[in-house]
């Protein structure tokens, strides 16, 4: 039974989710409850496989899995390492919190939500464990369909109008992806990426031109899914104005771009992939700063807390992107700062919502004053903490983020760059968070009165978890970055990972 487990192992994270979004679809007389309970259920056993696979991977072995025992690069291969073990933790951690928040009742406004819930986790397991460039945009293709379903649940004319810009240009981002894949099958013949990256390093000058159009092409794709700018229009918005269990879901979709660029950039457009080395490198860095600053512009210009909660989503793409372009210490940096990031700005989220609700007349509005906010000691703590996280301020997991991403700065060409703009916007950040702060706690309207809701569980198991796993990373820092490390190194050898896949016909699964 441990020999079969182990054997499919890396697939199970992808068949899960699918299975239970199937069983909730075809069971439409469940209440929903029942349906909660079902799918909350689902998400336990996923976190307890990406936990089991996360323990396999983390000594450094990287498991390959060829569907109908295909050799690569032939067949389809799913491939599981230590970065794809530690995306989909990180994903289905933040799921299950995101899942304690539809209790109050958000899920209640259309009959398919839970399933394209779990149709979206099946999305974003399949991109981080497929190791063939076509079935990358298959995966994107699932996760974005059922985003747009969740994305528009419930309805509503700020929904319609954020949901139109975003499916107009991921549809844009998606041509543009095929355009890429069908060059680079021009140019190198293949699709599975531990070949590409081999026979991109060994591409003759006549093929040069096709291959770095295509890796350029690819970069514009994922640098559109990540929200890099000028690509990341569509998201304050449609994040914005989402259910606020989708918009805490939705914080690893950016994330999402950044590992598609963090795999190819380490694995085809690496310092030892010949005519194409670096091809990512010249526009990372100036494109992530840019962001970061824009990003927290918009922060700082936001006129509700949704919307500020988004653009800071943005400047942790940015902030995190930066810490990808400075090699193996910068990555190490972004893996551990990307699940802080992930967490807290889902946690800005849910408490935007939580908050909304208790204003009866404003709602989420930082502009205009309401009645003093029910039970506000208790979201007054939690609001503080999550200005912590987010803002970076010590002794918590942002803090420590940015500290070694700094680090990682420290004798690079553009360190004096890449410092000044870190410490400003998180300046930036400090004056948006205590300013929203002081008008949602301190400038009430006393002739306004109170909305008569009390503390409701979903609330705070929600955010509460999410808070907890945010100090978790604080905690237990030493350990995580270790294994940061230990995964960055593992990507800056990509010939571990080819060797893994392509020699996995004669090492076996």
């Amino acid at each position: 039974m441990n020999a079969l487990l182990t054997m499919h192992l890396p697939a199970l994270p992808i068949l899960l989710p699918f299975i239970a979004g199937l069983l909730l679809l075809a069971l439409p007389k469940l209440g929903f409850p029942q349906r909660r309970l079902f799918s909350g259920l689902a998400l336990l056993l996923q976190i307890g496989v990406a936990l089991l696979l996360l323990s396999r991977v983390s000594g450094g072995d990287i498991f390959v899995y060829r569907l109908g025992d295909w050799a690569a690069p032939w067949g389809i291969v799913l491939v599981a390492d230590r970065l794809s073990a530690w995306m989909l933790l990180i994903t289905t951690v933040l799921a299950l919190a995101a899942a304690f928040a539809t209790g109050n009742g958000d899920d209640r406004r259309g009959p398919h939500f839970h399933t394209l819930f779990q149709m979206q986790l099946f999305g974003l397991a399949g991109a981080f464990l497929t190791g063939d460039l076509f079935n990358l945009f298959v995966f994107f293709e699932v996760l974005l369909l059922a985003s747009y379903g969740l994305q528009l649940h419930g309805g509503g004319g700020d929904r319609v109008r954020g949901g139109l810009h975003y499916v107009v240009l991921n549809l844009i981002g998606s041509t543009v992806f095929l355009f890429a894949a069908g060059l680079l099958y021009g140019a190198l013949g293949t699709l599975n990426m531990a070949d590409l990256a081999q026979r991109a390093a060994q591409v003759p000058a006549s093929e040069v031109g096709l291959v770095r159009t295509g890796g350029l092409l690819l970069f514009a794709v994922f640098a559109l899914k990540a929200a890099l700018l000028p690509l990341y229009f569509w998201l304050p918005a449609a994040y914005a104005s989402t259910s606020a269990p989708v918009a805490a879901l939705f914080a690893i979709m950016t994330k999402v771009g950044a590992y598609a660029i963090l795999r190819h950039q380490s694995l085809m457009f690496g310092p030892d992939a010949g005519p194409v080395a670096d091809l990512f490198a010249p526009w990372l860095l100036p494109a992530a700063l840019l962001t970061l600053l824009l990003g927290m512009f918009g922060a700082l210009a936001a006129d509700r807390l949704k919307r500020m909660a988004a653009y800071l989503v943005v400047a942790s793409v940015g902030t995190l992107l930066v810490a990808f372009s400075l090699g193996t210490a910068g990555v190490a940096a972004g893996l551990y700062y990307l699940p802080h990031s992930t967490f807290a700005g889902a946690a800005l989220f849910l408490l935007a919502d939580a908050i909304a609700r208790r204003r009866e007349v404003v709602g989420e509005s930082l502009r205009e004053a309401d009645g003093e906010l029910p039970q506000a000691p208790l979201w007054g703590t939690m609001f503080f903490v999550s200005a912590v996280l987010i803002a970076g301020l010590p002794p918590l997991s942002g803090f420590l983020g940015k500290v070694v991403i700094l680090r990682a700065a420290y004798g690079q060409p553009a360190a004096v760059l890449i410092w000044t703009a870190i410490l400003f916007t998180a300046l930036l950040g400090i004056i948006a968070m205590a300013r929203a702060g002081s008008r949602l706690f301190f400038k009430t309207d006393r002739a306004q009165p109170s909305a008569p809701i009390g503390v409701r569980r979903h609330d705070l198991l929600a955010i509460g978890s999410l808070l907890a796993l945010a100090l978790a990373l604080t905690i237990w820092a030493n350990p995580v970055l270790e294994f940061t490390q230990a995964t960055a190194t593992q990507l800056g050898t990509p010939d571990i990972y080819i060797r893994a896949v392509l020699g996995a016909a004669e090492s076996g699964s």
